[in-house]
């Protein structure tokens, strides 16, 4: 039986999933909304493609409950596979074939006939804007084309949950681009999309919702602005002309916000809630005064990696390596 249509498209309860000594999931709690895109932020290693893994069926938990569609992924596996596409960190396509071959090579295996494999490699090459290529072997593709192949290859079987584990991991800024508009036409067309990601930018841009992950726990859950709102406050920013400046930089930026630990990110540019009106002002003579140069200062509005400073204590990059 179809879960109603209120009910969440999918809900994970309490997942917790082990390998000997190391807990990879720790209790996660997760709702997605139908036709919304739920993005699952982390640094590697904080259980994001563990909860896809389970999501499509391919890993067992340990504990917990999760359901897609109101179907058991566990108990009901045949039915969470029927209705679900998968793309992976990396392009599973075959260099050797065309791009219209790839498509209808898996149409065939999903038993669409001859001529529906083609019909469909026709749509999806028009839809992914890769027509003029569908003739042309994969390996004379670019990062960004062959990743649009792989999601158009995900959607052969037009699921209703499309599962993208890290879909922009090594493109380029343009490629991600083309990559994002893929991702909000599907959301757009009513799939509901479970992204995960480490790129707080790529969060903040298509993600409807989103849970944070820290060490496989929920450290967080809400949309981009509430989160961010809960950090609350602008924010100043300090990046030192000179790296051998950013100890003294940071000792000039504490000295002005008391109550508030100045954070240096990894590329040297220094972080510190400013809840007083004329800190940029005074930030700007104190480190005049003590002859150190800046590449950067200002205040801004919060950002996701804000957040996850916030909530975990370090940058996102650090949590990372």
């Amino acid at each position: 039986m179809e879960s109603a249509t209120h009910d969440p498209v999918i809900d994970v309860r309490g997942l917790v999933k082990t390998y000997g000594d190391t807990t990879a999931l720790a209790g996660v709690d997760l709702t997605a909304r139908a036709g919304s895109v739920l993005g699952l932020l982390g640094p590697n290693g904080s259980g994001k493609t563990t909860t896809v893994r389970i999501l499509a069926t391919l890993l067992r938990p340990d504990g917990g409950s999760a359901s897609v569609l109101g179907h058991d992924v566990v108990a009901d596996a045949d039915a969470v596979r029927s209705r679900i596409g998968l793309t992976g960190q990396y392009a599973a396509v075959d260099e050797a074939l065309t791009g219209r071959d790839n498509i209808v090579l898996v149409a065939r295996l999903l038993d669409l006939s001859r001529a529906d494999a083609r019909r469909r490699a026709t749509d999806l090459l028009d839809r992914f804007g890769l027509a003029d290529a569908g003739g042309r072997r994969v390996r004379t593709y670019s990062g960004g084309m062959r990743r649009r192949l792989d999601l158009a290859i995900s959607l052969i079987g037009r699921p209703d949950v499309l599962f993208l584990d890290e879909p922009t991991t090594g493109l380029d800024p343009r490629h991600r681009a083309e990559v994002w508009d893929t991702v909000r036409a599907l959301a757009a067309d009513g799939v509901t999309v479970l992204l995960t990601t480490q790129y707080l930018e790529e969060a903040d841009q298509l993600a409807d919702d989103l849970v944070v992950l820290d060490r496989g726990s929920v450290i967080a859950a809400g949309t981009p602005a509430s989160l961010k709102s809960d950090v609350g406050g602008q924010r100043l920013h300090v990046r030192p002309l000179h790296r051998a400046d950013l100890p003294a930089a940071l000792a000039v930026v504490a000295d002005l916000a008391p109550g508030h630990v100045p954070a240096a990110d990894a590329t040297g540019e220094i972080t510190v809630a400013a809840d007083r009106p004329d800190l940029l002002h005074r930030a700007g003579a104190d480190l005049d005064r003590a002859g150190i140069a800046v590449a950067e200062l200002g205040l801004r509005l919060p950002s996701l990696d804000d957040v996850f400073l916030t909530l975990t204590g370090r940058a996102a990059e650090e949590a990372a390596a």
